[in-house]
Order: structure tokens, then C-alpha cells, then sequence
């Protein structure tokens, strides 16, 4: 993956930044040893690293707007950071650019229950958002697997959902204000606690736009009433096209469960080693969640499971109390962790029609042959989010790029059946190459034309989201933008 050469004047200001940036910071809040900036130099796409020129830590909108005026005036490139979890290279720095973490942004701002809503700093934790309000009875819907880690900073630039999406959306559906600052260090509102703001949707247009327009540092975030009660079932067949029928036909007969995920064998043996989950010994597993009052959730599981059966499973099992339930969403929720204890691996997240479902299994299966790399597919099958993990050594001469090569394909397949590049994940550096496979040149163009406006030298989060070549000419001569 190509990466801009560092400009060689902006890495000689280092120092003058430094003392600049300690000028409106505590000093432990910038951090420029370089056997410390290491700690920022990837994230969780771990096979590119580059360590930054420095990395700051503010604590305040403020401190914020300080940091991003100086950068602005010194010509210095930003990349926001939230908890360094992303999988698409979404955080990974330049050499002649500062990361601007937001770890330190994370208290409660307000809490309205009678409006349903909560305002946090963008450095608070998803998890933490429903352990700030759980007490009261409400919940925040979207929960990526990395929950318990990861930022809402990084949850609004990559438009994160979670296995619950299917019900209750992703972070979009769940977003309804931010405070940005901009490049240049002007602080903006867009949207607030009430459900649509008039005029342009400029919510929507940074919700998923990975800091390519400004610094996230507060959001009004909405929360719900807790259910009255969920319960999974777990569907075990010996075909992975033959789950993938089962998850499109759960979702032709009009049934709506609060999640569907989707385990083929490698990953059912992974996280059942790990999580000690009571999963079957099967091809394919299906972890089906509904929700409401037991009169409900009776209901919708026999429907379900009249559903399941008529596809011959080799497993079909309600949790019979909330231990075995918090026992399988953990195995579910442990995948990442528990795939990488026994391999390296890429995780992608194409986005597909749901009737393509089996399809594209087969398909992803004949490649991991073609290729030769193992392939273990875990994903939110409700909505048709794929989770390919393609298995690779890291310390094998050419694996990465064979990898690559395999994961590009399996995505551009996605696309040809009417999905898209990504449903959680983002660009990043990862499918920044791949854009022109879903956007046509003109598309490419007006969605770099709202980057110009937000961002009009090119500064944030550099070498994402767009084809290299032309962000490299937007940056280098930005009057081409106008």
C-alpha cells in the first residue's frame, strides 16, 4: 500500500511545532519523543506503521481549535485519532503529520431522559455511553464488537453499527448533533437534541466522512428504553450457502429480529475455544436475537425457527437463561480477539444485498482456493455486512500482498452484486484504491469537491478515503480545487 512521501520542510518545523503546540497544551499532553510517538505510528490495520511527527492529547473544544489554528497556519497535516481501533488504516499517520487523539475528551456533557437523548465528549467509549445511562433504564443502540474500546469520535467518522444494527440502525440512525472544528480552528454546530435540523443534511455528510472534514470533540448521541427482554437462538447448519438461505428467507418473510450474525467453522472453533460458548461443532452458525415481551419473543423464535427447519439444522437452540445468552454474544463479540490469537489476518467488511448471501460464500470460498489463504467469515447477516477474515503470515515473504490482492477482489465482488465497498470499517488506506471500482470519476470528483470546502489545503487525515493520485494533486495544488 502506497503511502505520500513526507515532505521534508514540514518534519524540520518539529521543533518550532512542538514548543507552539506546549504554548496552548500542558506539556504532558504533547508528546514528541519518538520512542513514544511509536505508540501512535498504526492502528488496529497493523501491517502499516509510521510514526508521526508528534501527537497531542487535548481535553477541551478549545484546546482543540488551538492545536488545529496552529497546524493550519504552519501547513502541518492532522490526523484525528479516536481509540486507534480502526481496521482500515483510518488513524495510521504520516511522517510529516500530528495525531490529534481524543482519549482525554470523555466526560458527560448532559443527560435528558424525557428527550431521549445524552451529549458526550467524542473521547468517551461506546460502552461507556450505555453504562452512563443503563441505571436508568436506556441503552445506546450501535455496538461495534470493539465496544468496549472504541471511541464515538471514531464510531461518527467510520458510521460504525454493531450486531444489533439490523433493528436499531448504525451510528447515523443513532446521531443527531455534533461540535466540529474545523481545519482553520473555527468551531461549528450542526444538528442538536431534536430530531432533524432544517435546511442541508450536514449531519449526514460527516457521519462516515473519517476526518476528512473536521474534529468530532462532542456529540448529542440518542438513547433508548431498554427492551423488555431478548433472547438469541442458535441455528447450526453443515453448509455455509445453506445458513446464508436461511438468513435471506428470516428476512423475505417479514420477520425482524434485533440481530443476525453469521459464524462459519474456523471462526465457531476460534471463539467456542475462547469463550467456552456451548457452540455446535458445525459448517455454519447462525446466532438469531429478538426482543420484547416474552409473548413476543415467543412468538417471533417460532417463526424463526419454523423458518430454520425447513433448511434441515444440524442445531437448533434457545439460550435458556441470560448466563448461556451472555455467554454466546460473548463468543460472538470475542471473534476479532479470538481469530488473532491463532493466526494473522485481514478483516474486511463489504456490504451486499442479502439475497446474494450464498452467492457470495460460494464464490469467497472458490478464491480462498484460487489464492490459496484460509478464510473464516463472521458478520452482521441480517444486513448483509461481511466480515471476511483472510488468514495470512505476516512473516512470510509476499502473504501481505497475496492477502491483499485476495481481500480487493473479494470486495470488488461485493460491488458487482449490487453492495458496496464498506458497511462499518471505512476507506481508509485499505479500499482507498478500490473507490474507483463503486464511483465513477465524476462521483469521486463532487465528493472531493465537499472536501474542499470543509478542508481546502488538504490537511486532514492525508492519504485516506480517495485514490492517492488525486488527493496528491488536490493537496499540492489547491486552487485545482477551486
Amino acid at each position: 500500500m502506497e503511502m505520500p512521501t513526507p515532505d521534508p520542510t514540514l518534519i524540520a518545523k518539529k521543533p518550532r511545532i512542538v514548543e507552539r503546540l506546549k504554548s496552548v497544551l500542558p506539556a504532558e499532553a504533547v508528546i514528541s519523543d519518538e520512542s513514544e510517538t511509536k505508540a501512535y505510528e498504526c492502528d488496529a490495520l497493523t501491517a502499516y506503521r509510521c510514526p508521526p511527527l508528534c501527537a497531542v492529547l487535548p481535553s477541551s473544544t478549545d484546546e482543540v481549535s488551538a492545536i488545529l489554528r496552529i497546524c493550519h497556519e504552519e501547513g502541518i497535516p492532522v490526523v484525528p485519532r479516536g481509540s486507534g481501533t480502526s481496521l482500515a488504516g483510518g488513524a495510521l499517520p504520516t511522517a510529516d503529520s500530528i495525531i490529534l487523539g481524543v482519549a482525554r475528551l470523555n466526560n458527560v456533557l448532559e443527560t435528558d431522559y424525557d428527550n431521549r437523548f445524552i451529549r458526550v465528549q467524542t473521547g468517551r467509549t461506546n460502552l461507556s455511553v450505555t453504562g452512563a445511562v443503563e441505571t436508568e433504564g436506556f441503552f445506546y443502540a450501535p455496538d461495534p464488537s470493539s465496544q468496549l474500546a472504541c471511541a464515538i469520535a471514531g464510531n461518527i467518522a467510520m458510521n460504525s453499527g454493531g450486531a444489533h444494527c439490523l433493528k436499531y440502525g448504525v451510528t447515523t440512525n443513532n446521531l443527531l448533533g455534533v461540535t466540529m472544528v474545523l481545519m482553520d480552528g473555527t468551531v461549528v454546530e450542526i444538528g442538536g437534541a431534536h430530531m432533524d435540523a432544517g435546511g442541508y443534511d450536514w449531519l449526514g455528510v460527516v457521519c462516515g466522512s473519517e476526518g476528512q472534514l473536521g474534529v468530532v470533540t462532542e456529540a448529542t448521541l440518542r438513547i433508548l428504553p431498554k427492551p423488555e427482554g431478548a433472547r438469541p437462538v442458535l441455528i447450526g447448519y453443515n453448509s455455509n450457502e445453506v445458513a446464508g438461505t436461511c438468513v435471506s428467507d428470516i428476512i423475505k418473510a417479514g420477520v425482524l429480529p434485533v440481530a443476525i450474525e453469521f459464524m462459519d467453522r474456523p471462526c465457531i472453533r476460534a471463539c467456542e475455544a475462547f469463550a467456552k460458548a456451548g457452540y455446535p461443532d458445525c459448517e455454519a452458525l447462525l446466532i438469531v436475537e429478538v426482543e420484547g415481551s416474552p409473548e413476543e419473543i415467543d412468538y417471533q423464535l417460532g417463526l424463526i425457527k419454523q423458518i430454520a427447519r425447513k433448511h434441515d439444522p444440524v442445531e437448533l437452540r434457545e439460550a435458556g437463561d441470560a448466563d448461556e445468552a451472555a455467554r454466546i454474544w460473548l463468543g460472538r463479540k470475542s471473534a476479532f480477539g479470538a481469530m488473532g490469537q491463532i493466526n494473522d489476518y485481514m478483516c474486511l467488511d463489504g456490504t451486499i444485498p442479502v439475497t446474494s448471501l450464498p452467492h457470495v460464500l460460494k464464490r469467497i470460498g472458490e478464491m480462498s482456493k484460487e489464492f490459496g489463504l484460509d478464510v473464516a467469515n463472521v458478520f452482521h447477516a441480517g444486513d448483509g455486512n461481511m466480515h471476511p477474515l483472510i488468514l495470512f503470515d505476516a512473516n512470510k515473504p509476499g502473504d501481505l500482498e497475496t492477502c491483499e490482492a485476495f481481500g480487493a477482489e473479494i470486495l470488488k465482488l461485493c460491488v458487482e452484486v449490487g453492495g458496496c465497498l464498506t458497511g462499518e470499517h471505512g476507506v481508509g488506506i485499505e479500499k482507498r484504491d478500490l473507490m474507483h471500482s463503486q464511483f465513477a470519476s465524476a462521483d469521486l470528483e463532487s465528493q472531493m469537491r465537499v472536501k474542499d470546502v470543509f478542508d481546502p489545503d488538504w490537511l486532514l487525515n492525508p492519504a485516506k478515503v480517495f485514490p492517492l493520485d488525486a488527493s496528491r494533486t488536490r493537496r499540492e495544488n489547491p486552487a485545482k480545487a477551486a
